[in-house]
């Protein structure tokens, strides 16, 4: 039921013109960017050819391109998600939904996976700019996948946090404005340097940025895998958590 529901949701996004234009627009722009960024490695590579442990291929120009798509998506991801639940309240269909034989678990659970299945797969399509230079060098392959898991996950954290927000309204720009400044804050968390120890620990810990970066250097860590599941636990929670309570209140 969790598959049907998260296959449903994905259909939904490509019926609409959204879906579309947003794959063509993120190909075009991160297109540009990866081809300047190419530019700028062939301009080094003869500087960089005598030194020894210097920078390749892979730190020059797939993991800037990583990071890139990472900030473009934070800021695209709220009008992915925005309709989730929200168009369900509007055109008063929840009620139906959840009334339905089948849990608020699965549901939600069912939703998020949509969401997650559309960023995997605008993910794989932007990973074949990277793959295209097995044409003429040799990658990382380590840091390549450690940086697209990263990826992967953060997308996943992205989707969680705006279904979540999608449960709140019935008015998807609100959703999509709300998803935004939660993304947002919890990228930027750590960039207030705290004098005190503890408390700046905490925020690096909090931030998304700070996590991802570990994976783009290609430094697998059970703690940023940890941070992003507690994190995409924690928002799918609360989602069930609050559509649950909605059920019972009528």
């Amino acid at each position: 039921m969790v598959l049907a529901i998260a296959m449903r949701e994905l259909r939904a996004l490509f019926l609409s013109p959204l879906a579309w234009t947003i794959l063509a627009t993120l190909q075009l722009i991160l297109a540009y960017l990866f081809l300047t960024q190419l530019d700028t490695f062939m301009l080094l590579q003869p500087r960089l050819a005598g030194i020894e442990g210097a920078p390749g291929v892979t730190d020059i120009v797939v993991a800037p391109l990583l990071q890139t798509v990472g900030f473009l998506l934070l800021l695209i991801s709220p009008a992915i998600t925005m309709r989730v639940f929200s168009d369900e309240k509007r055109n008063r269909t929840l009620t139906l939904l959840l009334s339905a034989p089948v849990s608020i678990t699965e549901i939600v659970l069912g939703k998020f996976l949509g969401m997650v299945l559309f960023f995997l797969l605008l993910l794989a399509l932007l990973a074949l700019m990277p793959l295209s230079l097995y044409a003429g060098t040799t990658l990382d392959g380590g840091k390549l996948l450690s940086g697209l898991l990263g990826l992967s996950l953060l997308l996943s954290a992205f989707a969680a946090v705006g279904v979540y927000m999608s449960s709140l309204t019935e008015q998807p720009v609100v959703a999509a404005i709300s998803t935004l400044g939660a993304l947002i804050l919890l990228w930027i968390v750590d960039w207030s340097g705290s004098k005190r120890e503890q408390v700046n620990g905490v925020l690096q810990y909090l931030s998304l940025q700070g996590h991802l970066e570990s994976f783009l250097k290609g430094l697998f860590s059970t703690a940023d895998l940890a941070y992003y599941l507690l994190l995409i636990a924690t928002f799918l929670i609360l989602t069930i958590r609050h559509l649950d309570q909605q059920r019972l209140t009528g």
